[in-house]
């Protein structure tokens, strides 16, 4: 990374949560950080509690137009000394069985998770060629050993997985490094956000689904939401991304969290049958 001018960083889904945290701790260390954010109110937070040292843009990373604009412009403050960190952080979960899962939805998980990180990255590229950069993808153990109701989130991370491997062999000759930090449970936002997110698919069942599906999706709802509420307190989850961004020489896949750690392990050392076992017990299905 470039020394010669003040560290640099862009940061997707900065408005709140874990991302909001990253690119507070990496102000902190001197970084000049710019970032996406849902909404203007978003914006004016982080800029008061950065005290101006944090640029935000309200920026739906879904739409390519949107997304270059949004690079063109952080291009173009940092000029010739480029970008030297990208961290790719904005996600959404779409929990539910798949069976009665609406296909628009798991589409809009994989335009937010997949094509819309994938989006940024490449509008990037340019910026962090100049800086010989890196980018950190935010992932999930779960897209290493999916969960039952679980199955949008668990495979848009896993492809998402895949291109940011892909691009860490396409990148290494332009000096640009990919880590991958697969992260467990967290306190921060989303534990929220996905417990409405439960709700909704719960109330929204037929009849029919609610005999099919009810009484397991239900389990594992109040699994899930104990298992994020007991989860890394979102700081010290924003100081570990932060390590890896910064660490030398960059691990290609870290864990984020101890039960991370854990899981990665697990599914290194376990056959497919007991991942099967496995993955019923965490959800409380078996």
């Amino acid at each position: 990374m470039t020394s010669s001018a003040p560290r640099s960083a862009a940061i997707t889904g900065a408005g709140g949560g874990l991302g909001r945290d990253i690119a507070l701790g990496l102000a902190a260390r001197g970084y000049v950080v710019f970032g996406t954010a849902m909404s203007a109110a978003e914006v004016e937070d982080l800029k008061d509690a950065s005290e101006g040292r944090v640029s935000l843009t309200v920026c739906d990373i879904t739409k390519e137009n949107d997304v270059k604009a949004w690079a063109d412009g952080v291009s173009e403050a940092l000029g010739d000394s480029g970008l030297d960190l990208l961290i790719s952080n904005a996600g959404i979960l779409t929990p539910g069985p798949l069976e009665i899962l609406p296909l628009d939805a798991i589409r809009h998980e994989f335009e937010v998770n997949v094509f819309g990180a994938l989006s940024v990255m490449s509008a990037f590229l340019p910026a962090l060629r100049k800086a010989r950069g890196r980018i950190v993808q935010v992932s999930t153990w779960t897209a290493s050993l999916p969960l039952p109701f679980n199955g949008p989130s668990g495979a848009s991370k896993a492809a998402m997985e895949v291109f940011a491997t892909v691009y860490r062999a396409e990148l290494n000759r332009f000096g640009i490094d990919v880590v991958i930090a697969a992260a467990g449970n967290m306190k921060t936002g989303g534990p929220a956000r996905t417990a409405a997110a439960l709700s909704r698919v719960a109330d929204g069942m037929t009849p029919g689904q609610r005999d099919l599906h009810g009484d397991a999706f239900e389990t594992f709802s109040n699994t899930l939401n104990r298992m994020q509420s007991s989860g890394l307190d979102s700081a010290a989850a924003a100081r570990t991304v932060i390590e890896l961004a910064e660490q030398v020489p960059p691990p290609s896949r870290a864990p984020v969290g101890p039960d991370a750690e854990e899981m990665l392990r697990t599914v290194r050392e376990t056959s497919d049958a007991e991942q099967d076992a496995l993955r019923l017990q965490l959800v409380g299905l078996s």
